[in-house]
């Protein structure tokens, strides 16, 4: 059926399965703990005070480096098991990850000097900003290009450089930086005290409501983007066994929106979290199991069985070890930034 003896058969159909779980899940890790650091700089020019950008830095700044693991460990799971996906979907998306890349760059310097520095803090304070903003911007034009699917002739991309821009792709960018911000303003919720939190407090109701009118003008587009996409949402019974992704989000949401606003100070970030997993849930319903939308499948993209095997050995030491280090180092950085933070050290109480 996919090419394989008979043998194989079944590990044919079940390993790009797991696979596409798996890098999947690689991902979903990436959004979350580099979104909310990615969005304290989205943050980071509108708060007033050098000491509260200071403490918003100091939040991530253990913790930052690790966060992008993620993103290597879902790209490298991309060219190891789908090579043909990865042959058609990078020269398609060379603009946008190189723009990402380099604005990473720029935060991850800004970073290192910024500590250091009197007299160029502020350009290493816009380093930190725009790195931020541009390199999120740009991972939600990369989404929406994905949505929207990609021209292409066997392994070769037959499109055109700037085909990954289109107002559908630009919607998902602006989107996706509301998204971060509302991930980053919790955190500061989560990780700081005084006025530096009530003001976080402030920013994430207004990226909350930013963020849900983005979901709704993404999630009204998605469906006209393919038919197999109306008919995944619209068809009965789907229509009524997805019912709930929406649902919980809009409750999910309104929750954080009351949490926000009584005060709570851990809640608001881990329900952030699920409002972003249930987007994502709603996105993999969306395209299972095109991993080159509209038309290249997850079997038809996959490498051999001998090396998906191969690599999946690999995997399942590097996963859970990934796994244990980025719980170890929350865990040492628990608790809230201190108010004055002297030396040049990570002040925690």
């Amino acid at each position: 059926m996919f090419g394989f003896g008979t043998e194989y058969e079944g590990l044919a159909f079940w390993l790009p399965v797991i696979w596409a779980g798996l890098i999947a899940v690689a991902v979903a890790m990436y959004v979350i703990v580099d979104g909310f650091d990615l969005g304290v700089g989205i943050l980071f020019r509108s708060a007033r005070e050098e000491n509260w950008r200071d403490r918003m830095m100091f939040s991530v700044a253990p913790i930052w480096d690790g966060n992008e693991t993620w993103l290597i460990l879902g790209g490298g799971g991309l060219f190891a098991v789908f090579h043909l996906a990865y042959a058609i979907l990078m020269p398609a998306l060379y603009v946008p990850i190189i723009t990402m890349l380099i604005a990473l760059i720029f935060r991850g310097v800004a970073f290192e000097f910024r500590f250091k520095s009197d007299r160029s803090k502020f350009l290493w304070d816009n380093a930190f900003h725009f790195g931020s903003l541009v390199a999120t911007f740009a991972q939600g034009v990369v989404l929406g290009a994905f949505v929207q699917g990609f021209a292409h002739d066997g392994r070769q991309f037959t499109g055109g450089t700037l085909d990954f821009l289109t107002p559908f792709s630009v919607l998902t960018g602006l989107g996706l930086v509301c998204g971060y911000g509302l991930l980053g303003a919790t955190w500061c919720v989560m990780k700081t005290t005084g006025e530096l939190e009530i003001w976080a407090r402030r920013m994430a109701v207004r990226f909350l409501v930013a963020t849900v009118v983005a979901m709704v003008l993404v999630s009204l587009w998605v469906p006209f983007l393919g038919r197999q996409i109306e008919a995944r949402w619209f068809s009965w019974p789907n229509v009524a066994l997805l019912a709930p992704i929406p649902l919980v989000t809009a409750l999910v949401a309104y929750r954080l929106y009351r949490d926000l606003e009584t005060g709570r100070p851990m809640r608001p970030f881990f329900l952030a979290i699920a409002l972003f997993l249930l987007g994502y849930l709603g996105l993999g319903v969306s395209l299972f199991p095109y991993i080159v939308p509209p038309s290249l499948t997850i079997w038809q993209a996959a490498n051999t069985v001998s090396s998906q095997l191969f690599a999946l050995v690999g995997f399942a030491v590097v996963l859970p070890v990934t796994f244990a280090y980025t719980a170890y180092a929350y865990y040492v950085f628990r608790g809230k930034v201190a108010e004055e933070i002297r030396g040049g050290g990570y002040g925690y109480h």
